[in-house]
């Protein structure tokens, strides 16, 4: 029994010594290197997709003019190419790039391959016919050409959003903290809330549009009546639901009612509140889109409705991709507010 005891810490290092290393070895290596290089591959994939594949159809639009060097979607898969390979070199010789660009590689890889997926099923196959569903390359043109306009309804559209969600985000935080902590006012607060709450935005479009003459007032006023419910019911469900030790711990302590408010529960309500306003933000886009469709003549869903009569659908999908990009990226900025506000949670919940 000793000497099995005593040759234990040298069956255990045999052991480990037989164990393949997983961890920087030659497969995970291969695996990072793989992953730096598929853009740079994938580019390369799409423009000979591009060049060597016959069109099926004859794209409708004036980038037909153009020579083929102008041509905006090889000269965006030009850029994606020559970025991947500064990419994978620059990460190659500075050591802190190499986790975010391996993060990230696959991810444009994957918009790559889509991009070419998507000239494959319309202009090349032909799957998808024309005018109705146009190539990257005519919708890259279109975008091209109504940039300025584009541009104009981007800004009007940002501005209705964020004072429609600025305006329903401090009408709801505010109810959202009667409800939760005062008893009284929960009693009358939430009836009223379970009744007009669930009323959706859009169905109320005539009765704004009487009350209120300027449309980015009318506008302001549904974007922030979307918004105000979700943030009003996670608010109080945040604010009700603190745990009853951090007030009896506050109280002893000595810590007023203002204290316990706005020190104690609203920071202890703070990923029902987030969870609020992103709930918000996305009934906000909606409703934006709605409100600029059926009566505010400007923003990107005034465009596209305009678009659309024209028959102009390079130019409709281009809106739609701006969108796209548009709600993410205030989505985005959305997500890093809350990271940096919850910083506190990390290892504690997963998000």
């Amino acid at each position: 029994m000793a000497s099995k005891v005593a040759d234990f810490p040298t069956l255990l290092a045999d052991r480990m010594e037989s164990r393949p290393v997983v961890r920087g070895g030659p497969a995970t290596r291969g695996r990072a290197v793989a992953a730096v290089l598929a853009p740079a591959v994938a580019a390369i994939g799409a423009l000979l997709a591009h060049q060597l594949i016959r069109n099926k159809q004859m794209p409708m639009s004036w980038v037909n003019s153009l020579p083929t060097w102008l041509h905006p979607y090889p000269v965006v898969l030009e850029s994606l190419l020559a970025s991947s390979v500064l990419l994978a070199a620059v990460q190659w010789a500075w050591q802190p790039l190499r986790p975010w660009v391996r993060h990230h590689a696959p991810l444009l890889t994957g918009a790559i391959l889509m991009f070419s997926l998507w000239e494959l099923i319309t202009l090349k196959l032909g799957w998808l016919v024309l005018p109705y569903f146009p190539g990257p390359d005519q919708v890259l043109a279109g975008m091209v050409e109504d940039r300025k306009l584009l541009f104009e309804s981007t800004w009007h559209s940002l501005r209705l959003l964020l004072s429609g969600y600025a305006t329903g985000v401090a009408a709801g935080l505010v109810t959202g903290i009667l409800i939760g902590w005062f008893p009284h006012v929960r009693y009358w607060g939430m009836p009223v809330l379970k009744v007009i709450g669930p009323i959706p935005a859009t169905a109320l479009v005539p009765l704004v549009m009487t009350l209120f003459s300027q449309s980015l007032i009318w506008g302001t006023a549904l974007i922030g009546f979307a918004v105000w419910f979700p943030v009003t019911m996670l608010t109080a469900s945040g604010i009700a639901n603190v745990r009853l030790s951090y007030l009896d711990v506050a109280r002893t302590l000595g810590a007023g009612r203002m204290y316990l408010i706005f020190r104690v529960a609203i920071p202890a309500a703070l990923p029902h509140i987030f969870l609020g306003l992103f709930m918000g933000l996305g009934a906000s886009f909606l409703t934006l889109i709605v409100a600029e469709t059926l009566g505010v003549k400007a923003g990107l869903g005034y465009y596209q409705q305009l678009q659309k009569g024209y028959m102009e659908y390079d130019k409709m999908f281009a809106s739609l991709l701006i969108m796209a990009v548009f709600f993410s990226g205030i989505m985005t900025l959305l997500f890093k507010a809350r990271d940096r506000v919850l910083g506190w949670q990390k290892g504690v919940i997963r998000w």
